[in-house]
């Protein structure tokens, strides 16, 4: 079975996505497969949690709000640029340490260019922060052999419970390594059963308390946090979302054609279909579709 989202303007099916969807229940056990889960995955920035686990663990010290910012893919907003460099300079680090590349924000009223506007640069300075902690060479800690890679590497591969399937160049230049969805719902689902005192407790509460700061304040990750407070969820490019709620329940989704558009639709399904709801939820998971500029359809998941 697989899940299909179709885009419907004026009462036809324009378009149509396929999607793979994977959920668990609060015990873990296995509630929703679609699609062609099995096959190893791309999470992009999902995997953002999981890095920042692998740099607390590795001697990183960022707390609340600049901890969510490491875990981010973030919008480019004011408070975000402050936050990345406040991260670098608690490091006696500049802007010019980053070595993700420049870009434009995702906020589309900013119009600068830069490393720091780049969505991935609170992930960066965390991980250069982590390197003056250690004594680690800062020049090259995106290279896969440098001492900070192995240790996300390792990271990755005990929360996900498997080897890292490939390894690959994330947009940001950052090691990109594919795992089984699976795995990814098995490794967030440790952060929301960890103990209170742990790095996982951390990292869980920091997101789901400073939701804005891990995408933006107009982004719909944030919005999903909002209107379900038990949910942490992060967002990957090529459309992968990854999310778990504080019971357990958890669950991935990969737009096969890596359509942004049709992901939080699909994530929006697979909550319902774990019990996770909220009246805000509902344009969320049946965005419009304008002509004119006024609504004259909407995305609809067909579970099939």
């Amino acid at each position: 079975m697989s899940v299909v989202v179709e885009v419907v303007r004026s009462g036809f099916v324009e378009s149509t996505h396929q999607a793979r969807m994977l959920t668990v229940d609060a015990e873990g056990r296995l509630a929703e497969t679609r699609g062609a889960v099995h096959v190893p995955a791309s999470p992009r920035s999902s995997l953002k949690p999981l890095q920042a686990l692998g740099m607390l663990r590795a001697g990183l010290r960022l707390e609340d709000e600049l901890l969510a910012l490491a875990c981010a893919s973030h919008s480019g907003e004011p408070f975000h640029l402050d936050g990345v460099r406040k991260i670098l300079a608690g490091a006696g680090l500049e802007e010019t340490a980053l070595r993700c590349p420049e870009d434009h924000p995702f906020d589309r009223t900013v119009t600068e260019r830069s490393r720091v506007h780049m969505n991935c640069s609170g992930k960066h300075a965390a991980m250069l922060a982590t390197c003056v902690a250690n004594g680690w060479p800062t020049e090259t800690y995106l290279e896969p052999r440098h001492p900070l890679q192995r240790t996300i590497r390792d990271t990755v591969e005990e929360l996900t419970g498997e080897r890292i399937a490939a390894t690959g160049a994330d947009g940001c230049g950052a090691p990109l390594l594919f795992v089984s969805m699976l795995g990814v719902v098995k490794a967030f689902r440790a952060y929301a059963l960890s103990s209170p005192d742990s790095y996982e407790r951390k990292i869980f509460d920091a997101m789901r308390t400073y939701p804005e700061w891990t995408s933006g304040t107009g982004r719909p990750e944030a919005a999903l946090m909002r209107a379900l407070p038990g949910l942490m969820v992060k967002a990957g490019a090529e459309a992968f979302d990854a999310f778990v709620f504080e019971d357990g329940r958890a669950g991935t989704v990969k737009i096969e054609d890596g359509a942004q558009r049709a992901r939080v639709a699909v994530t929006v399904a697979a909550l319902r279909s774990l019990g996770l709801d909220a009246p805000e939820l509902a344009e969320l998971g049946a965005p419009p579709v304008l002509g004119g500029g006024r609504p004259v359809g909407e995305l609809r998941v067909r579970l099939r």
